[in-house]
């Protein structure tokens, strides 16, 4: 299988990036630019391969950065999206993240982000410069730019994954999103959800505030609503967040029984299926959301832990539904696995309704 990297850096891009530049600045040596580049390419990962290119684009372009900035901003217009163009932000985040060039390095990621999201970059000019990047990412709030518009909410994301972190009132933040909640394009509308998912990881109340006063608003459609509604309270429902359950009709104390929740091979090894089954009942009709929880053992002390989902579902008084579920264990690269007693808990509504555990050996 294709390494995730190599999908998004390889000879065809590198050499599509070779000749943009050499058709805006002739000096530009495209053989040599690519082959250098490629030839480190086997020892580099993603990100790793970005910061090369930009580093192999600056031996080559003026050393004076508006000269630059201004090659690479002719060279990518009429361009096709790639993930190539992530080296101009990266150019403009190492050498014009100053004050001296800022109001032209903002105009050009705002250029930059159509072709190739300049979401990292711009986390180093909100911390740096918050004032100045904070007016400059209300306006592309409001822009008839579709990747500008995402671009105010994904670039102040407070927890935006493999991003600098950013020191910005997540609160002020979020008021950019007064104006993309209603957004007709759903990937804008994604961002605003992922931006508040975000949040509820550390302010769940908050966000189900937000998430109100939007739906009163009626400015957005109730199916697209809804969707952000669901995305954006992904990782609350997950952690049983009372609030949360309540603002979606579910009721955090439901009154049902949950029984025979059996493990078919309560002993497994990596690449084995667990598969496992439970009962539940309703003493009144009731909204219900079905997770289960694994606890994982670690050689540390520090609890390791994850919530799957199953599904939604609305049992009526005496209804009884029989749910089973399959999971493979195999080993990951985001997740070290090691032999013992896992813990696996029946989820409902936010609250633990039926545990037991389960061997694995990891050889």
């Amino acid at each position: 299988m294709e390494l995730l990297k190599d999908q998004l850096f390889h000879k065809k891009n590198v050499q599509y990036l070779a000749q943009l530049i050499n058709k805006t600045y002739a000096e530009f040596d495209e053989e040599q630019f690519s082959k250098k580049v490629l030839s480190k390419f086997p020892e580099l990962e993603l990100k790793e391969r970005i910061f090369w290119i930009r580093e192999n684009m600056e031996k080559q372009l003026p050393q004076k950065y508006e000269e630059t900035l201004e090659i690479l901003t002719e060279s990518i217009k009429g361009a096709k999206v790639d993930f190539i163009f992530a080296a101009y932000s990266d150019y403009v985040e190492k050498n014009g993240c100053t004050k001296e060039h800022l109001a032209k390095s903002l105009d050009a990621l705002g250029e930059f982000t159509k072709y190739f999201s300049a979401e990292f970059a711009i986390r180093f000019f909100i911390n740096d410069f918050p004032e100045q990047t904070f007016a400059m990412m209300k306006k592309w709030s409001k822009s008839d730019d579709d990747d500008q518009r995402r671009f105010a909410s994904e670039g102040l994301r407070p927890k935006l994954p493999w991003a600098k972190a950013i020191n910005f009132d997540y609160k002020r933040g979020a008021k950019i999103l007064d104006s993309l909640f209603y957004d007709k394009n759903r990937y804008v509308t994604r961002s605003v959800a992922n931006h508040l998912n975000d949040i509820s990881k550390f302010d769940a109340d908050f966000v189900v505030e937000k998430l109100e006063q939007w739906r009163d608003s009626k400015k957005q459609n109730d199916k697209e609503m809804n969707y952000i509604i669901n995305h954006s309270l992904r990782t609350s429902v997950k952690r049983g967040h009372a609030k949360t359950l309540e603002f979606l009709g579910y009721n955090p104390e439901p009154q049902i029984v949950v029984e025979n929740l059996k493990i078919k091979n309560p002993k497994i090894s990596i690449g084995d299926t667990l598969e496992f089954s439970f009962d539940i009942a309703a003493a009144k009709q009731e909204n219900l959301v079905v997770d289960y929880k694994i606890t994982y053992p670690t050689p540390h002390k520090r609890k390791s832990e994850k919530v799957f989902k199953i599904k939604k579902i609305s049992l009526k008084k005496g209804e009884k539904i029989h749910i089973s579920k399959r999971q493979i264990f195999k080993e990951m690269t985001t997740k070290r696995l090691y032999s013992g007693n896992y813990k696996l808990e029946i989820q409902i509504n936010g609250g633990i309704v039926a545990e037991t555990e389960f061997y694995l050996e990891v050889l």
